[in-house]
């Protein structure tokens, strides 16, 4: 194989793991859909989707948002934990001990930071982009394109 071509297949090859790894990293950790990673990284959406299956992405994201998910709910349990024993020594009269009340106060602050990123997960999954006809979209299409209105369909009817 002459030099020039084996250099620039293996420039090819390389630009592609480049693409490759950042598309996989804004859909499993940024949640981008691949319409959005094709747009933002100027390449064809089907290859996208093509590695997106290929590397098997939605497991990779799904797996990401369970560790995150998991985490969250382990930091509650074990800083509730912490505020029970704290509690049982107020009620049987002991010194609290300074350490675990210096920990539940680290803890505190986080619970708001997991909160804002479970509701953000939540609202993306809520946005996922919706394929086919759907009630809603035949509705508009009726009224905005063929010009028919609820009421018109109820008239045709009587």
């Amino acid at each position: 194989m002459p030099k020039k071509l084996k250099n620039w297949r293996q420039n090819l090859n390389s630009k592609k793991e480049e693409f490759l790894t950042e598309a996989e990293r804004l859909f499993v950790y940024e949640y981008l859909p691949a319409d959005a990673i094709a747009k933002q990284l100027n390449l064809n959406r089907k290859t996208i989707n093509n590695w997106r299956a290929e590397y098997e992405w939605d497991k990779k994201r799904a797996s990401f948002l369970k560790s995150k998910t998991s985490f969250h709910e382990e930091l509650f349990e074990f800083a509730r934990k912490i505020m029970r024993e704290i509690s049982a020594d107020i009620d049987a009269g002991e010194k609290i001990d300074p350490a675990r009340l210096n920990a539940l106060c680290r803890f505190v602050p986080l619970f708001g930071t997991s909160k804002k990123y479970e509701d953000t997960i939540a609202q993306k999954e809520k946005t996922e982009i919706k394929r086919g006809l759907t009630p809603e979209l035949i509705a508009q299409i009726e009224e905005e394109v063929l010009g028919i209105t609820p009421n018109d369909n109820q008239n045709e009817e009587n």
